[in-house]
């Protein structure tokens, strides 16, 4: 089955289609095509995938798209091999698989044999595959544009980011993980299953994509003199060194705040506080390039 969004990247989808029918044809597939028109629709072709024992799912269009369609495959007792053609704007799941950005190539990788179980995450009722953010900047991050994503990429995020260190306001959080609790006025919580956060590939640089945990990042309250500290920590992948972020890694997480704070997962936004997040260890099987160490 291909699902297609023929919207994402600036309409791109259309332009792709074909090759990539070709593409699979090739490989001897019957490709049954669905295009999506609404929201929610790939997570309804991905369970109608999984009903139908497809051998095969794959899928092309941005962030949102993927994230449907990891929820319609989450929970189905069969779940079919799986990969996508990414075609958003910042595309961190792409990334931290190794999936090409450039269309044409991750087409063409579709053709690979290398197979990995890959972890996904369950916060509440939903699914997601990146990160959940908790936090004013995670609620500003949300509210960034597709105009500015599309025009300033990762770029768009820290600027949002940086508008919302000035007006935050400390809100008392308390996470129960594996090891005990955590209690106190974080800036920003980030709970991320992969390394790359917003189009930085080193950003949560200990996480692996099948380690079966989550890593949690706690970011505490600073002037911008830190935040432009940490900021540079990301780019080099040593964020968890500095001082101001406490990292904590577990298989299951409660946060409950002072008051509800809603949460930004895989780039929109999710359900408020108190919110129950675990992971599920090496659910996904998925078609990838097989990593060449340099």
């Amino acid at each position: 089955m291909f699902i297609y969004n023929p919207s994402a990247g600036k309409a791109e989808a259309k332009q792709y289609k074909e090759t990539t029918i070709n593409v699979l044809e090739g490989m001897g597939y019957e490709v049954i095509i669905k295009e999506t028109e609404k929201q929610e629709d790939a997570t309804i072709f991905a369970k109608q995938a999984c009903v139908e024992k497809i051998d095969f799912l794959v899928a092309m269009g941005g962030d949102g798209t993927i994230n449907e369609v990891v929820n319609g495959l989450a929970n189905q007792p069969y779940r079919p091999l799986f990969s996508f053609v990414p075609l958003g704007t910042v595309n961190d799941f792409a990334r931290a698989l190794g999936i090409p950005l450039e269309p044409e190539l991750a087409i063409e990788a579709l053709k690979a044999t290398h197979t990995q179980m890959v972890d996904i995450g369950q916060i509440g009722d939903k699914y997601f595959m990146n990160i959940v953010a908790i936090g004013e900047i995670a609620n500003r991050v949300a509210d960034t544009t597709v105009e500015q994503k599309t025009k300033m990429g990762s770029l768009a995020y820290l600027i949002e980011g940086a508008k919302a260190i000035k007006s935050s306001e400390e809100i008392e959080m308390t996470i129960t993980h594996d090891q005990g609790i955590w209690k106190g006025t974080p800036m920003l919580i980030l709970v991320a299953l992969t390394n790359s956060v917003g189009g930085f590939e080193k950003m949560v640089n200990s996480a692996e994509i099948n380690d079966g945990k989550l890593h949690i990042y706690i970011i505490k309250q600073a002037g911008l003199a830190s935040i432009a500290r940490m900021g540079t920590k990301i780019i080099f992948g040593t964020l968890e060194k500095d001082n101001g972020v406490e990292v904590i890694e577990s298989t299951n997480i409660l946060i409950e705040t002072q008051k509800p704070l809603y949460c930004n997962v895989d780039g929109d936004e999710g359900d408020s506080t108190p919110l129950e997040i675990k992971v599920l260890p090496k659910h996904l099987k998925m078609l990838i390039p097989k990593k060449i160490e340099t």
